[in-house]
């Protein structure tokens, strides 16, 4: 008989602080200090982590900082489909529920990917016809609006950075749809490979109420081509993009007063 191993971010129930920011997304980019820092639970299972990933709020919504280190190519960007692009993911259960293995109208997901740019670039609104919400077919199957400025695949120069909400699958109940260009995404290349800050803003998010629900249901994922999957909780095999019950919980610490 083989052995079987747990992985041992299965075993534990995490808690991580999520501080209070005031002004999460100001002009210029670059606002969560090292404090805002989530824990890497990777280490537990001597993973190696190449991305940082920080979280803040406020009232306003949730803010989210990435840098990503040991790149030797620029992200990979999939036409229309931004769960299989390089970037960040996150789901979020504004009721962290943890008892069941299917996801409800409170939990929500969103890809934020990055741009090809040096310097700080920002999401503007899409064509009408993009990024109105949840998809329920790929886009890849809708003929794009606007051929100019039509999504590509690959690497180079051009690409601007995206924000967009994903559906979850299996969910009991379909996600809320989100207002074209309400999701804030920028990002920065950087030698060995980017930074890239996202904003969720509280509209976006159904139920978001830090003061009688301080605790969010959460887990990320950092995706890349070259380096791989870095995720918060447990990864694939397990289904974690789709089972709140494998998410960690966010604690809303700090005054919003």
């Amino acid at each position: 008989m083989s052995d079987v191993s747990l992985p041992a971010r299965l075993l534990y129930r995490f808690v991580l602080p999520c501080r209070y920011c005031a002004k999460p997304w100001p002009a210029g980019g670059a606002v969560l200090e090292e404090r805002y820092r989530l824990a890497g639970l990777g280490e537990l299972e001597n993973r190696p982590e190449w991305a940082e990933v920080r979280a803040a709020w406020n009232r306003q919504g949730l803010a989210f900082a990435v840098r990503v280190q040991g790149k030797r190519q620029p992200p990979w960007r999939a036409a229309g489909r931004p769960e299989e692009s390089d970037g960040l993911q996150v789901w979020i259960d504004t009721r962290d529920v943890h008892n069941v293995h299917r996801a409800g109208r409170f939990c929500h997901r969103f890809a934020f990917l990055p741009g090809s740019e040096g310097d700080w670039s920002e999401n503007s609104p899409l064509p009408l016809g993009e990024g109105q919400g949840v998809r329920a077919n790929s886009s890849k199957d809708r003929p794009h609006p606007n051929p100019l400025r039509a999504p590509r695949s690959g690497r180079g120069e051009g690409i601007s950075p995206l924000a967009e909400p994903l559906p979850i699958h299996r969910a009991k109940e379909p996600a809320r749809p989100v207002a074209r260009g309400l999701l804030k995404v920028r990002s920065k290349k950087q030698t060995d490979g980017y930074l890239l800050e996202a904003f969720v803003p509280a509209e976006a998010l159904l139920g978001f109420d830090p003061a009688e629900h301080p605790r969010l249901g959460f887990t990320y994922a950092v995706s890349d081509r070259e380096l791989g999957r870095q995720t918060l909780t447990v990864g694939s095999p397990l289904p974690y993009q789709e089972d709140p019950s494998l998410w960690a919980t966010l604690e809303l610490t700090g005054s919003d007063a």
